[in-house]
């Protein structure tokens, strides 16, 4: 997968002219969250219309909350219709997947939150208390449970995208390999040096991934994701021109 090749960026970074992003962090199963930041969304847009508006999810839709499915229902009916929409893909979409592809990899999946996904699909498990002597039958159930319009969402999910000095992907990039060279795991997984690395990518890299108690600004990449399913607090950064500034839930 081609990107772009890194190159030493001016500043002050800056998305195109006449252009207004918001990128929203990982929502978890936050439907509630997700409800109020949308609105926020609408709100400033009518208090200030742009020419073009984008908003860049950075994936993590799935899991650990408890309304996974009301999330994947906004999401997938144009949340936003005065808005283009970016849906990026995030580790947790790729092992959703990976369980709808084979059953195996539910062993990892229950454990990182796709039980309360199950419970938000109205998936009964056939033994709560262990449930991984039966995960073909799971799986079955889950894919029958999983409406066509849901299925089709995941499959369209994007890895990265650009705009302007900015590179969205879900949890960063790998700081050891150029950008051209970037594999889905890095995107989708991260590595263990980009969150301390100072390199200058020649784009800001913002993030999800790994939660911060409030938005992570370096000189290098913004982490956006603040624990939405457990504190209430889903983030969207607005980015036009050189400027910055936030929306939250959970103020």
């Amino acid at each position: 997968m081609r990107l772009f090749r890194s190159k030493k960026r001016r500043q002050p970074p800056a998305v195109p002219a006449d252009t207004r992003v918001y990128a929203v962090g990982d929502i978890h199963g936050s439907s509630r969250e997700l409800s109020t930041l949308l609105d926020e969304i609408a709100a400033d847009l009518m208090a200030a219309p742009s020419a073009r508006s984008l908003v860049v999810f950075v994936g993590d839709y799935f899991d650990r909350g408890l309304y996974s499915r009301d999330v994947i229902d906004r999401l997938a009916t144009d949340p936003l219709p005065q808005c283009q929409t970016v849906f990026l893909k995030g580790n947790h979409e790729s092992m959703v997947l990976g369980f709808l592809a084979d059953p195996d990899a539910g062993r990892s999946w229950l454990n990182a939150g796709g039980l309360e996904t199950l419970q938000s699909y109205g998936v009964a498990l056939p033994e709560p208390e262990n449930p991984l002597p039966h995960l073909a039958e799971i799986q079955a159930r889950f894919y029958e449970a999983l409406p066509s319009a849901h299925r089709d969402f995941f499959q369209q999910l994007r890895l990265w995208h650009r705009e302007g000095d900015y590179l969205f992907a879900h949890a960063g990039i790998n700081p050891t390999r150029s950008l051209d060279n970037q594999t889905e795991d890095d995107l989708l997984w991260g590595n263990p040096e980009f969150l301390a690395s100072t390199a200058d990518y020649g784009v800001v890299v913002v993030h999800g991934h790994s939660i911060q108690d409030s938005p992570d600004v370096q000189p290098n990449r913004i982490g956006i994701d603040t624990g939405a399913y457990a504190t209430g607090r889903l983030t969207c950064l607005v980015l036009e021109g050189t400027e910055r500034r936030w929306l939250q839930t959970g103020r």
